[in-house]
């Protein structure tokens, strides 16, 4: 499992997408989440604390109070251009695996402190590629290339390049689902 840490929570123009970057190399995993974990993920990490519980912090609330210790979460797989998610408790000394959307077994880790992973399998297909910045290198405010008539695979590829050394996020996940109908129309 490749540990990940979450770069961002964006807003495209389909959606909240999380961003999870790779603790060891430039690789990061973007997926489209719900607006409601996308609002409880931020407001975990903002350390903002709601009035009331929200959701998931009931659930961080139940595990506590059953004596059950969050171990780790993951993105275990990716079908169908779905992603599944696991939760993984320890429970008296026994390991429990739950199955969960990845958005809110992400938004429990945030709550718990506890580490998120991603399955090599699932970040290989699925990944984006950031590029390092040299110190001082801005990232613009640039959009993203005119695309010509038919983009064509390296087009496409060069354009999400671009917009992952950029950090333009939302754009990266657009050209990647691009390339991807590219590659399974031929």
């Amino acid at each position: 499992m490749i540990p990940v840490e979450i770069a961002n929570v964006v807003l495209s123009d389909k959606g909240f997408i999380i961003i999870l970057k790779s603790r060891d190399d430039n690789r990061a995993l973007p997926i489209f989440i719900g607006q409601l974990e996308a609002q409880s993920i931020i407001i975990a990490l903002s350390d903002a604390k709601p009035a009331r519980p929200l959701t998931h912090d009931l659930l961080k609330n139940m595990l506590e109070d059953l004596e059950c210790s969050l171990v780790r979460v993951e993105v275990c797989d990716l079908q169908n251009d779905t992603f599944y998610g696991r939760i993984i408790l320890e429970h008296n000394g026994v390991p429990v695996e739950i199955d969960s959307r990845p958005s809110d077994a992400i938004a429990l880790a945030v709550r718990a402190g506890t580490p998120i992973f991603v399955a090599p399998a699932v970040m290989e297909e699925a990944k984006v590629v950031l590029e390092e910045k040299e110190e001082g290198e801005s990232t613009g405010g640039e959009g993203p290339p005119e695309p010509p008539e038919m983009p064509t695979l390296e087009v496409l590829k060069k354009q999400l390049d671009d917009a992952v050394s950029q950090e333009r996020y939302e754009d990266a996940a657009r050209i990647r689902d691009e390339i991807r109908k590219l590659q399974t129309s031929n």
